[in-house]
């Protein structure tokens, strides 16, 4: 009889235990990103009044920016959970095309880019989503996330093949025929992905913004709207919106959108405007600029903590809805940051932290600290837990023992380009015909004299400049003639250009071409007769630097060249930061992704390198360093982002 009893007893704990399971999936499969089992799939996000419903019941947006493509995949739900845990409702992403897009062909949706994944672990995690696919997005990227090409597509007269900035006349952002191909090619592709993830469809998208900011850009009276009905045509159905600073309130609106504003402190003549032109509506702020991007030379800039919350208070304190433009800000890994054009031309830095309540590390600042205390007033459930931090590890530092002068490296690049004329690299016949997007450009040609070299301010962006592989100066923004030691045998004329960021925003968008862009004069004379390398850096190139010649590392190395050397983890891979003192500018590559631009002009000291990019066991470290090093790179557990101004 005890057997039986214990039997008995065992079977009604798997009962239990299975009937529990069972109610827990039902659970997760049924409940919306708010938690409730029950909700309205039928009524999306609707304006009533002075306040927005979603599935038919009062609801404020509490948002966050959050960009999936500016950290490591394995890291998108920790920020995810962590914005939660902050007391946001929803999540606010950017679709950045030239990252998807880098070549025509098929679009890119895997790794890092796979935007499905992203809605799977915003809706798994709770959050809505609010959609900004472009084409243009702006977020500091490099021409404001427009790639730097078009693409094929058949027309009903010709076979149309433009590209965005190999062609003179390119007119972005306006229905402009090579750009409207372009853009119905990129959106055929992404707009399929991102429908099935829809409010209405049961997924976590309640809002599709149209365009972005284009109130400062407007050139042309049809394009917001050929935007608004491209998306509509493709099954978007949910409520769309526009979104714009002062500048641009007046004019980037359009019929069907809701218009929304930016802004960093309460302008009320801004909230008026949008009150008379769009009344008997809520009150949305886009982008409430929690801080700002930095430009190399400059300094980092930070939004005091009690400033940006006196705003957040007074914005929900009339009513308003919310986003956090950033929540969290990530990094520019490789060549995506974007550059300022006024007052005059300033690339941005890699570090992407954006004085963003949660910093570029994923660490929780005392902006994340008080706003989660104010929000906490506006949940009408009590607030998950804060998760654990990401620990940072110090590294033993790693000495780079090989040395591969620039001069070495040119076999390993695409083939050598002659041209009678300076091509610029988007014109160059490389990359399957769709040009150089990034990196440096060398240009080499032959001079038989020295004398006056100017630049004619068509050197975009910044050069060194040889004579025999012989460092003599640097072209840039505001450098634009050099002295050419005089010689009368024929000379190597050398010049390597470097892409450092295109405009991201502004009206000279349609002007970013990169490399030499226009004659360079010697004497008055033009120099003719290039031959040009390609020198993009990419996996593929980093990778192919194996077979080169690679030396030990000499008492005095030639400039500029890679340095190689490794670091050893032991153990599962932490977080950390790579401070080079003693270098001077150039890019690092970990296990041959790109990490970044470094410069001793700063303000950024150090470059964050995630644990998910590192290998347990051996890592290759590979610089490319344009004047001086040290041969040793450090690893830190903190950040440095420099000497600071306050906003």
């Amino acid at each position: 009889m005890a057997v039986f009893g214990i039997r008995n007893n065992h079977r009604r704990r798997y009962v239990i235990l299975f009937l529990s399971l069972m109610c827990f999936i039902i659970y997760r499969h049924f409940r919306g990103p708010t938690g409730n089992i029950k909700i309205n799939r039928s009524m999306g996000l609707r304006v009533n009044s002075s306040q927005f419903t979603l599935g038919g019941k009062p609801f404020r947006i509490l948002g966050g920016s959050l960009h999936y493509f500016r950290l490591p995949k394995a890291y998108w739900k920790d920020r995810m959970v962590k914005m939660k845990a902050c007391g946001l409702n929803t999540l606010t992403v950017d679709v950045p095309w030239s990252l998807h897009q880098p070549e025509k062909g098929e679009l890119r949706f895997q790794g890092g880019l796979d935007i499905e994944s992203f809605l799977h672990l915003a809706a798994e995690v709770g959050l809505w989503v609010i959609l900004r696919p472009g084409p243009y997005i702006g977020s500091h990227l490099d021409l404001g996330g427009l790639p730097r090409w078009s693409s094929n597509r058949q027309s009903t007269k010709q076979s149309l093949q433009v590209w965005l900035l190999r062609d003179r006349d390119m007119m972005l952002r306006t229905t402009y025929p090579g750009f409207i191909v372009a853009v119905n090619v990129y959106f055929d592709k992404l707009i399929p992905k991102v429908v099935p993830f829809q409010f209405k469809k049961g997924g976590p998208i309640i809002a599709v913004q149209v365009e972005n900011k284009y109130g400062s850009h407007a050139r042309d009276g049809n394009y917001m709207s050929f935007i608004k009905e491209a998306f509509q045509e493709r099954g978007i159905s949910e409520i769309l919106l526009t979104s714009d600073d002062h500048e641009g309130l007046k004019y980037g609106g359009v019929q069907g959108a809701l218009r929304t504003l930016n802004l960093q402190k309460i302008n009320h003549d801004d909230i008026k405007y949008l009150e008379t032109v769009q009344p008997n509506s809520p009150v949305l702020v886009m982008e409430l600029w929690t801080g700002r991007s930095d430009g190399w030379g400059g300094l980092h800039h930070s939004l005091p903590a009690e400033d940006l919350v006196a705003v957040v208070r007074e914005i929900l304190r009339r009513g308003m809805s919310i986003n956090l433009y950033m929540f969290h800000g990530g990094t520019n890994f490789g060549f995506m940051n974007g550059a300022l054009a006024n007052p005059s031309y300033k690339a941005l830095v890699t570090s992407y932290d954006y004085d963003a309540p949660l910093s570029e590390a994923g660490d929780y600042t005392p902006k994340y600290h008080l706003l989660r205390d104010l929000l906490s007033n506006f949940n009408s459930e009590i607030l998950p837990e804060m998760p654990g931090l990401h620990w940072k590890e110090e590294y033993e530092a790693a000495i780079l023992f090989q040395h591969l002068s620039l001069w070495d490296a040119l076999p390993y690049t695409h083939e050598p380009f002659k041209s009678q004329f300076p091509v610029n690299m988007e014109n160059l016949p490389v990359n399957n015909g769709n040009g150089q997007a990034y990196g440096y450009t060398l240009y080499e040609t032959t001079i038989i004299r020295g004398g006056s070299l100017k630049s004619g301010r068509n050197i975009q962006d910044r050069a060194l400049v040889f004579v025999n592989q012989s460092f003599i100066g640097i072209f840039h923004h505001r450098n634009v003639e050099l002295a050419v030691p005089d010689g009368k045998e024929k000379r190597t004329l050398g010049l390597l250009v470097e892409n450092c960021g295109r405009v991201h925003y502004s009206k000279d968008m349609d002007n970013q071409r990169k490399g030499i862009v226009g004659n360079i004069l010697l004497n008055h004379t033009p120099l003719r007769d290039f031959t040009i390398y390609s020198l993009d850096m990419t996996p593929d190139f980093i990778d192919s630097l194996y077979r080169a010649p690679w030396k030990s590392v000499p008492n005095k190395p030639s400039f500029p060249g890679f340095f190689q050397g490794r670091l050893f983890v032991n153990g599962y891979p932490s977080d950390t930061f790579i401070k080079l003192p003693g270098w001077s500018k150039g890019v690092v590559f970990i296990n041959g992704q790109n990490i970044g631009r470094y410069w001793d002009a700063g303000p950024q000291q150090a470059l964050f390198l995630p644990g998910p990019f590192l290998n347990s066991g051996m890592n290759q470290v590979i610089v490319f360093e344009e004047a001086e090093a040290d041969f040793k790179i450090q690893f830190e557990g903190s950040p440095d982002l420099g000497m600071t101004v306050d906003i």
